[in-house]
């Protein structure tokens, strides 16, 4: 589909998570939620879910997740009655500890490790799927990417990306998470990411 993003995102700047959801919905023929279950997560597969109620919910899972972030989103997707799309890589990380290890980011096997474990099971999902509107909790401030997309953006092949949180802090989110009653969890681990404990996302 074709759109004016500029105006888009002009209009929806001030508008609720819900707004922005309920708008995105209305284009959609095929939605999806994206989710790995890092910290915050929650909160768009609440929003969305509460427009939505049946939405895909993609969860690549790399395997490598910590034992607090496999219970939180057990926990998640009972509390939410999540219709969970689960994609995994094509080995085990048991084999792949074996024949590839969990390389550093200068490591020229990197790549390949980054390939495996979240790239082509993301790929394969998206070519199964083959949504039209793609929800995510991308938010401004995150990366330099990040700060470049705004609320929606579209992808170059066509895929309509929300971010109905784009422009709340985490202290908006964490008082969105208390008024809904719902659980955040901090313990979060990405096996692709640069070292510094890879704690993407882990609050110590």
């Amino acid at each position: 589909m074709s759109l004016d993003l500029d105006k888009i995102n002009k209009e929806l700047k001030d508008k609720s998570p819900a707004e922005i959801i309920s708008w995105a919905i209305s284009l959609a023929k095929n939605a999806v939620i994206t989710t790995n279950f890092r910290p915050y997560e929650v909160a768009i597969l609440n929003a969305v879910t509460e427009v939505k109620k049946d939405i895909k919910v993609i969860w690549c899972d790399t395997g490598y997740n910590t034992v607090q972030t496999y219970k939180h989103a057990e926990d998640i997707i009972e509390k939410l009655s999540l219709n969970i799309q689960l994609y995994v890589p094509k080995q085990t990380a048991s084999h792949r500890n074996v024949v590839l290890g969990v390389p550093s980011i200068e490591d020229s096997k990197h790549a390949t490790f980054t390939e495996q474990v979240k790239l082509e099971p993301f790929s394969r999902a998206m070519k199964e799927h083959q949504p039209d509107v793609w929800f995510t909790n991308l938010r401004k401030g995150q990366t330099a990417f990040r700060n470049s997309i705004d609320i929606v953006s579209q992808s170059k092949d066509g895929i309509v990306k929300v971010s109905p949180f784009y422009n709340w802090s985490d202290e908006q989110l964490d008082a969105y998470l208390e008024e809904k009653n719902l659980p955040n969890e901090f313990t979060y681990f990405d096996p692709t990411k640069v070292e510094s404990n890879r704690e993407c996302g882990l609050h110590i």
